[in-house]
């Protein structure tokens, strides 16, 4: 239901909003048949096992809406914006980041540590899904997200531009405090789920970051591990 308002609220393009016979008419809920009515969007009353059917087995909550195809916007677009911002842009670029629950967690935590986009491979990478759109909690609605072909030809031109090219690896061997250039524009690369970042990826960062954890653990979250990060630029920034 929270995904669902924020979407409402964001101004999405809604096709068509569902809620299921007989759910719980709680706070948002109530929230978010107020809106439906008073903008005139479509609401179709169904079934749970409609409503069950139509979000491929989600955990929905009784309520869901159908959007159009997403938007990309253009990578040169989010690198603009970026440079608008004096010496704070920020951009998140994903490698090979399968899980839509990673991609939509990453685009949450980009919306709110102030990053400018997120930008993804057309290949071999989680895309713009349902399950991507409702973990961002509708973040995806106020955030930039763009499909590159080449991600490393990407990287080369942000850091050709005048950004710090900056990786996430576990075995980087320098803390983000370390790292010169994160008061200008910075690029923060977070690897795949399995296999972190690709070797070219990482040939193409100016510097390879980890972040301190126990032996208890092996690694962390990509999500988790992209969130850390871009707190922690953050601090840097302000200190």
């Amino acid at each position: 239901r929270n995904p669902v308002s924020e979407a409402l609220t964001a101004g999405l393009p809604v096709k068509q909003a569902y809620v299921a016979e007989g759910a719980e008419r709680d706070d948002r809920l109530r929230d978010i048949l107020k809106f439906a009515a008073e903008h005139s969007l479509p609401l179709l009353q169904v079934t749970r096992a409609e409503l069950d059917r139509v979000t491929g087995g989600l955990v929905h909550q009784g309520v869901a809406l159908q959007l159009p195809a997403f938007d990309y916007t253009d990578v040169e677009d989010i690198f603009d914006a970026a440079f608008e911002v004096p010496s704070w842009g920020l951009v998140v670029a994903l490698d090979q980041v399968t899980d839509p629950r990673n991609l939509g967690a990453i685009i949450r935590s980009a919306a709110a540590f102030g990053a400018q986009g997120v930008v993804i491979p057309a290949r071999r990478s989680a895309s713009m899904t349902a399950a991507a759109w409702k973990t961002s909690a509708g973040a995806a609605a106020r955030i930039p997200v763009a499909r590159v072909t080449n991600l490393n030809q990407m990287l080369r031109r942000a850091s050709g531009a005048g950004f710090t090219v900056v990786g996430l690896a576990g075995e980087g061997d320098t803390p983000l405090s370390g790292i010169p250039g994160l008061d200008g524009p910075v690029v923060v690369v977070v690897g795949s789920e399995g296999e972190g970042l690709a070797r070219l990826v990482r040939e193409n960062c100016d510097a390879l970051v980890s972040i301190p954890i126990t032996s208890a653990v092996e690694s962390l979250n990509a999500s988790v591990a992209a969130s850390i990060a871009l707190y922690e630029i953050g601090q840097q920034r302000v200190s």
